[in-house]
């Protein structure tokens, strides 16, 4: 069975025991279950015998009180799942991080989860201690920044001048940290800028290393620029596209385009929030473009064609059928915020009817004999009735 399976195992629900319980109801819980599945009273039952042989392997682990303390140290880093102690092992456990990851080193591959895991495990984990005798490459650190775009720009999409500052390799020594270029490999951690700290088991832990702080060398002339660390503080500007119809508050990650990593290392990327300012006219929901259009009573009332701006191109026009009452909100296709399939979303039109504020006397007669002809209606006759039935 490989690693990964026994990584998978939990002791505990094999004898049904809590993670808490004590030595004397795991020992209570594996002789009653080792009554009930020996092969003795279960002859020729191939899963009773299989299911004996995990409850051994639990008694073997959770019975002895070094090993358990080892493999719930291994089930705390790798959440469920513990560590079968290997052949000859001592009682200490003996496991393949290139067979638990897909790519151990009897196939060479590079399978499994990738670079993704294999980059934080294999720099956190050591097997039996030992350390390689090369430099890492590292990677640069991300960066975080903000822009503010307008209304327009945040939907059209815009190239914008970003003035950041980052920790780059010295310019003065190189990258080195020596004011010679020739710093030493650190014999501490033989150059790989990580020492080995035992947890009490057969794996052991990394910490950066004390002597060289991670970098895995030393200088022996350490440069005035960056006091030895072959880091300093660089200032550059760059010219940023921001996609077309962001929002605001969005995060947008370019990769590679934070700060430079060390020893051929990739680059960190740069993280940008936009925030977008407000436009007089138009609002956005989702996709699409939201604008107020006021119109007349007569407009409303008898219909009519009504002309409405778009953002950034020519007006289009739209027909208000005859009775459209107030609030009504109506469509114009594709001319909304840019999707990021390159489509666009639609302008919603909510229709504002305008009332008056001063008449002239022939508009006011005409509304006056408009209210006699319509002296019989009542608008609000339903809503009395709606009143009474509750």
């Amino acid at each position: 069975m490989s690693t990964k399976d026994f990584i998978e195992k939990d002791y505990y629900k094999v004898l049904g025991v809590p993670k808490d319980a004590t030595e004397a109801e795991i020992k209570k819980a594996y002789r009653k279950l080792a009554r009930e599945f020996h092969p003795d009273a279960n002859k020729g039952n191939a899963k009773a015998e299989e299911r004996f042989k995990e409850i051994s392997e639990a008694n073997d682990i959770l019975g002895d009180p070094k090993k358990r303390k080892e493999y719930d140290e291994a089930r705390a880093l790798f959440g469920n799942g513990g560590f079968r102690p290997g052949p000859g092992a001592g009682g200490s456990f003996n496991f393949d991080l290139g067979d638990l990851f897909g790519g151990g080193a009897q196939s060479g591959g590079s399978g499994g989860f990738g670079g993704g895991l294999g980059d934080v495990f294999g720099g956190l984990f050591n097997r039996g201690g030992a350390t390689g005798t090369r430099t890492q490459p590292r990677r640069g650190q991300d960066i975080d920044t903000e822009v503010t775009l307008s209304f327009t720009e945040a939907i059209e999409g815009a190239t914008v001048p970003l003035r950041m500052s980052s920790q780059a390799p010295c310019k003065a020594c190189s990258g080195t940290g020596d004011k010679n270029g020739t710093p030493r490999v650190c014999p501490t951690c033989v150059g790989t800028g990580q020492v080995a700290r035992g947890s009490g088991g057969g794996f052991s832990l990394t910490d950066p290393c004390p002597d060289c702080k991670g970098r895995g060398l030393i200088a022996e002339h350490p440069c005035m620029e960056c006091k030895g660390s072959g880091r300093a503080k660089s200032s550059r500007t760059m010219q940023v596209r921001i996609p077309a119809g962001v929002t605001d508050g969005q995060r947008i990650r370019l990769r590679g385009k934070g700060a430079p990593g060390e020893r051929g290392g990739p680059a960190g990327d740069l993280y940008v929030v936009v925030h977008v300012g407000e436009h007089p006219v138009f609002g956005r929901k989702d996709d699409n473009l939201t604008v107020t259009v006021p119109v007349t009573f007569t407009e409303a009332a008898l219909g009519g064609e009504v002309r409405v701006p778009t953002l950034g191109g020519p007006p289009v026009t739209l027909k208000l059928p005859p009775g459209t009452p107030n609030g009504r909100t109506m469509r114009a296709r594709g001319k909304g915020a840019v999707r990021k399939d390159g489509t666009r979303g639609d302008l919603l039109v909510t229709v504002e009817v305008r009332v008056p504020n001063d008449l002239s006397g022939k508009a006011r007669d005409a509304l006056e004999a408009y209210r006699e002809a319509t002296a019989g209606e009542d608008p609000r006759a339903e809503l009395f009735e709606a009143a009474k039935g509750d």
